[in-house]
């Protein structure tokens, strides 16, 4: 009886410690600084691209680093901040939810003493994050505007489909495409509506646009998922010949669809080489360095039919760190 009740409790022993280490991110290294890696979403492959180059150059450079998904959530995000500031992380790897909602979290990290490097999202405050690696949207969609222009012929009419209102990022990217654009009066913007970043509403909204607007043109998508969203309402509506789609981000899926002819053009950011930047800046800054730039700009480059070979998905070609 004795031997059953030993093994008894070996047994309840074991589940309960099992039990406490599933709930438990995987301890570092003695003496290994924790790096944590907070994104705005993983259900979008291009921040899945961000969020593994960043976490992967972080534990190149020595750290322990864990990833934080927010879900698009300003409460998931600001919940994540409350544990990295109560686990004691060296710093963190930041892609925001929000412009100026995000900076109450990375003012309260700062506080506590935890250093916020921001990568191709920004917020708002000039002195709060350390440093913020950013693409250069609004050029990138000057030079997508150009060709929209030359696409069109000066005239027609279009619809565009903005990112979150709350990221700066939305607003850069459209102000840049409407800096050109807005200069043809031949070109009509017929509507204007935010489809969240997201593949699926931005088809729900290009179908319901498509029922106003019949006779469009073109369409200009704040980003990638947004441009195969759009793409796919139109191949249901048997439009796909008639609306060119052009996009933003570089994915995979709108690369193809440039290289087959059925998307028009994006504009490529580099989310390799954004990520490995901010791990690289979180590392000099916990080694001492404290002259890192403010924002740190990354050029956009237009893809198009006619330079497609020299880009891959999230990057070119001919450079595999990108």
């Amino acid at each position: 009886m004795a031997k059953k009740w030993f093994a008894w409790v070996v047994v309840v022993a074991l589940v309960a410690a099992l039990a406490i280490g599933c709930g438990r991110r995987e301890q570092p290294a003695q003496g290994q600084k924790k790096i944590a890696v907070v994104v705005s979403t993983l259900n979008n492959p291009w921040f899945v691209v961000l969020k593994d180059a960043a976490k992967a150059r972080a534990e190149e450079l020595g750290y322990k680093a864990d990833v934080f998904d927010s879900q698009n959530s300003p409460a998931t995000e600001a919940g994540h901040f409350d544990t990295i500031i109560d686990g004691k992380y060296a710093a963190i790897l930041f892609n925001p939810t929000d412009a100026q909602g995000s900076i109450a979290s990375v003012q309260r990290a700062k506080d506590a003493g935890i250093p916020t490097f921001c990568m191709d999202r920004e917020i708002s405050a000039g002195d709060v994050a350390v440093s913020q690696i950013l693409s250069d949207n609004f050029s990138g969609c000057v030079a997508l505007g150009e060709y929209f222009v030359r696409r069109l012929g000066d005239k027609g009419a279009y619809v565009e489909l903005l990112g979150l209102l709350g990221d700066n990022n939305t607003k850069n990217r459209s102000d840049g495409f409407h800096s050109v654009v807005d200069n043809y009066p031949g070109l009509k913007m017929v509507a204007q509506q935010p489809a969240d970043f997201d593949r699926t509403k931005a088809m729900e909204v290009m179908e319901s646009l498509l029922q106003a607007h019949p006779d469009i043109n073109a369409v200009f998508c704040g980003n990638d998922a947004m441009a195969m969203g759009a793409h796919r309402a139109l191949v249901a509506a048997g439009k796909d010949k008639q609306v060119m789609v052009f996009g933003f981000d570089g994915a995979k899926d709108v690369i193809d669809e440039i290289r087959s002819g059925r998307i028009v053009a994006t504009g490529m950011q580099f989310p390799k080489t954004m990520a490995k930047m901010a791990a690289e800046s979180a590392d000099q800054y916990l080694k001492g360095k404290r002259d890192l730039p403010q924002k740190v700009p990354v050029a956009v480059e237009l893809v198009n039919a006619e330079n497609i070979d020299k880009f891959t998905a999230y990057g070119r070609n001919e450079d595999p760190g990108k």
